[in-house]
């Protein structure tokens, strides 16, 4: 019977090189000041109508002014999911 022919391998092939991708971030660095600002007027909406004994901020809206200064506060949590 013959003899097989043995293979020569490679001592030690390194594996192939990975090629390095930059992370690109994007600039956020508007959304904590528009998150804070959201928060300040919604809180001062809020405040204003209370001191002035709901004369201000509109008049016409009445009791709805509270749900307004709420909406300005829960636009700056829904800005403040964007912060990274």
């Amino acid at each position: 019977m013959p003899k097989s022919r043995i293979r020569k391998k490679a001592d030690y092939t390194p594996p192939p090189s990975k090629q390095t991708t930059a992370i690109k971030l994007n600039s956020r660095a508007w959304v904590a000041p528009v998150m804070l600002a959201m928060f300040l007027i919604g809180l001062a909406w809020i405040v204003v109508f209370y001191v002035t004994d709901g004369s201000l901020p509109l008049d016409a809206l009445g009791n709805w002014n509270i749900v307004v200064g709420f909406g300005f506060i829960a636009a700056g949590f829904g800005v403040s999911t964007q912060w990274k």
